[in-house]
């Protein structure tokens, strides 16, 4: 059992290596999701590809497992064990992986390519380092965030709801509205770290990033 201080009662030399070891793991764990994502789009028929994505309730289906995932996931992430953490982290993985399959199946189609899983996640990597760069750099309290993410969390889910139930679609601007709540959901997870996680958790920290 670790019985580390938390990192915000840390020396700044334990803070710094706290970081470096999460941030090394959310960048491994953003590889080891492509390399998942990559064999599952080699291995998996297109048939069920194809039902995963036709199906009328498929994205009710996609935020009912994210929200039971982030669950197990922050549950996984505080424990002491660090290889609960570990099986948190690649339980992670692999579930958004197959969540993600029929998506990037057909965005591959249209890209004419798989190297567009590996730009996005590239895009994704440099977009979480400027985040988190803000978040550790401004000596702003982000946690107004986590009201702002709550309700916009459930207006998404209505919206998607009412998508399914009526058959409108979403358009770009939801996927807009999305890139940008999954923004101040990594600047809130980010600056809360401090007052969460000890020394030890780094895996879990990094975790909780990673679904975020």
């Amino acid at each position: 059992m670790m019985t580390d201080a938390l990192v915000a009662h840390s020396s700044e030399i334990e803070q710094a290596d706290f970081y470096k070891k999460t941030y090394l793991h959310v960048a491994l764990s953003i590889l080891a999701f492509i390399g998942v994502e990559t064999v599952l789009l080699k291995v998996v028929p297109v048939e069920l590809i194809a039902m995963m994505f036709g199906q009328k309730y498929t994205w009710l289906l996609i935020i009912g497992v994210f929200w039971l995932a982030s669950v197990l996931a922050n549950k996984w992430s505080l424990s002491q064990s660090r290889s609960t953490q570990y099986l948190g982290l690649g339980f992670y993985i692999l579930l958004e992986a197959v969540i993600f399959l029929p998506i990037l199946y057909i965005a591959t189609g249209y890209s004419g390519g798989g190297t567009l899983i590996f730009q996005a996640a590239m895009l994704t990597i440099a977009m979480f380092a400027g985040l988190s760069l803000v978040a550790f750099t401004s000596k702003k309290d982000f946690s107004f965030l986590r009201n702002i993410i709550i309700i916009g969390g459930f207006i998404s889910l209505g919206l998607i709801v009412a998508g399914a139930i009526f058959g409108f679609n979403l358009g770009l601007w939801f996927s807009v509205g999305m890139v940008v709540l999954a923004s101040a959901s990594i600047l809130y997870e980010t600056s809360k770290l401090k007052n969460v996680y000890t020394t030890g958790q780094y895996v879990g920290a990094s975790l909780q990033l990673f679904a975020s």
